[in-house]
């Protein structure tokens, strides 16, 4: 036994087996920081870089807290006994399938709420009775409003990428929700960073809190390599960004805008490099279906806006593109912590236009980033190097012709105007006429999707609206050219990314 082992830090014999299953038998800095205090049932204040592991951090004290010697409460319904919230949907289902392992050896159940989604199955988890509830705040205030979920039990709470949810404008949800967990209450805090109004949380719900803050270069994030590309117009990035993505490794590439997003994916799928896209436009099934095409390796590429930048954990990905540059500093932190997690290596290159060279010198200076810019074209040495083996040309799948607006019916215009006077020539109204044929007007209020009529999910929550295209799956690989040569990982859940050997916590 080591002197950072688990069960030296005092994590309770069952979990250290049930992460050992999982392979993971080290602890990182911050699990060895603050384990010791959260375990013991004190508030914690923790700072850790994105991908140092602050998952299990949070994650072990919860599970340990409800099965141990503090444990005073027992499952009921609507009324869970630890909560967990997170910004965005993505990151909440990550930290599910994270905790999921251990809460299953602790016969603790856990359930996952966001919105963009039916609330059925989650109503219907909640009155079964739950355990551990990880939600995003907008749809869990939604649902404690209708009587579906009470907070008066929680014994344990935990508030992950606060400075992410002050950024989204969710302090007042998260002081709202925080006020009905009791004041007795065990409280842990975890970011990245700990400004911006997060100040405010410790000063309100944390009691004799203990900080502890992972020194940089003792977290794994310092494995990150950045480079900074500088190219001379619009047509030579182009070129360079088809160049970047055309490796066998896993790449992410982040664009300003979901049109941008959505136009690359499918501009480098049509080129032979399938990818898939990633943003608010899209619905719920949409991003899970993209997630599922990257993580498995049929799509190598993910092209993404900030909505990604946070709960997106996949193995190996071995190079971030900020082919638009981010607007602020802690979003390049966030989006290059996309690679260089758990401890394994990765690159991160900025692309900068002529006119974005001195506001991207300022982004790098805010974020204590120091890197010297190379003046770069598709063919360059330094390219060339980060590509590394060129994957095979993908033949794109043709894509089905849209049909022309207006003429999808015989060539009758669907118009609003058209369809009153067809409806006063037969003799009826507009309103009528959608009524008999079953139409938007037949539908009882609140009748969609199960959900009352007036519930709208918070801002991060609310259902994204797109069509998602812009990946071909499924793709015939032809062409000459080597398979890849990296290995595929899925969606991390306890795992941790990297090669052979003994894992981390994550």
């Amino acid at each position: 036994m080591t002197e950072t082992s688990f069960a030296a830090l005092g994590v309770p014999a069952p979990l250290v087996a049930a992460l050992a299953a999982s392979g993971i038998t080290e602890p990182f800095p911050i699990q060895v920081d603050t384990l010791p205090d959260t375990l013991k049932g004190r508030d914690v204040l923790g700072r850790g870089k994105t991908g140092s592991g602050k998952t299990l951090a949070f994650g072990i004290p919860v599970v340990a807290r409800l099965t141990g010697a503090l444990a005073g409460g027992h499952r009921r319904p609507g009324r869970p006994l630890a909560l967990i919230l997170a910004p965005t949907r993505e990151l909440a289902t990550q930290i599910s399938v994270a905790l999921e392992p251990m809460a299953a050896t602790a016969k603790l159940s856990i359930t996952t709420i966001f919105g963009g989604v039916s609330q059925q199955r989650q109503v219907a988890a909640l009155k079964a009775g739950v355990d551990i509830v990880v939600a995003c705040p907008g749809r869990l205030e939604d649902l404690m409003k209708q009587g579906f979920v009470s907070l008066d039990a929680v014994e344990i709470s935990v508030l992950d990428e606060a400075d992410h949810m002050a950024d989204l404008g969710f302090l007042p949800v998260v002081t709202r929700i925080m006020d009905k967990t009791p004041q007795s209450g065990q409280r842990l805090l975890f970011s990245a960073t700990l400004d911006n109004g997060v100040d405010k949380l410790v000063r309100k719900y944390l009691h004799n809190e203990v900080l502890h803050s992972v020194d940089e270069a003792n977290s794994p994030v310092a494995a990150m390599t950045h480079h900074v590309f500088e190219v001379e117009g619009v047509e030579a990035k182009r070129l360079l960004v088809e160049r970047l993505a055309s490796g066998t490794g896993r790449r992410i590439l982040f664009m300003r805008t979901k049109h941008h997003a959505k136009k690359l994916a499918k501009q480098l799928t049509d080129s032979g490099i399938p990818a898939v896209d990633l943003h608010g436009n899209l619905s719920q099934v949409q991003r899970d279906r993209n997630l599922a095409a990257f993580s498995a390796g049929d799509s190598k590429v993910l092209v993404a806006t900030d909505v990604a930048a946070r709960g997106v954990h996949v193995d190996n990905v071995e190079l971030v593109i900020h082919v638009d540059p981010p607007a602020e500093h802690k979003a390049y932190l966030h989006r290059s912590g996309r690679t260089a997690r758990a401890g394994s290596e990765g690159d991160v290159v900025t692309i900068v236009l002529p006119t974005q060279q001195k506001d991207t010198a300022a982004l790098l200076r805010k974020a204590a980033i120091t890197v010297t810019p190379q003046r770069v074209d598709a063919r360059s040495e330094a390219v060339t190097a980060l590509v590394g083996e060129v994957a095979a040309y993908v033949t794109p799948v043709p894509r089905a012709a849209a049909p022309v607006r207006g003429q999808s019916q015989g060539g009758r215009s669907q118009g609003a105007n058209a369809q009153r006077k067809r409806a006063s020539r037969d003799g009826g109204t507009a309103a009528g006429r959608g009524a008999r044929d079953g139409g938007r007007d037949a539908r009882p209020a609140g009748s969609r999707d199960g959900q009352p009529r007036g519930e709208r999910p918070a801002r991060s929550d609310r259902p994204a609206q797109g069509s998602g295209q812009g990946s071909s799956q499924g793709a015939a690989r032809t062409g000459a050219g080597r398979s890849g040569g990296l290995r595929v990982g899925g969606l991390v859940g306890m795992s941790q990314g990297g090669g052979g050997g003994r894992r981390r916590g994550r």
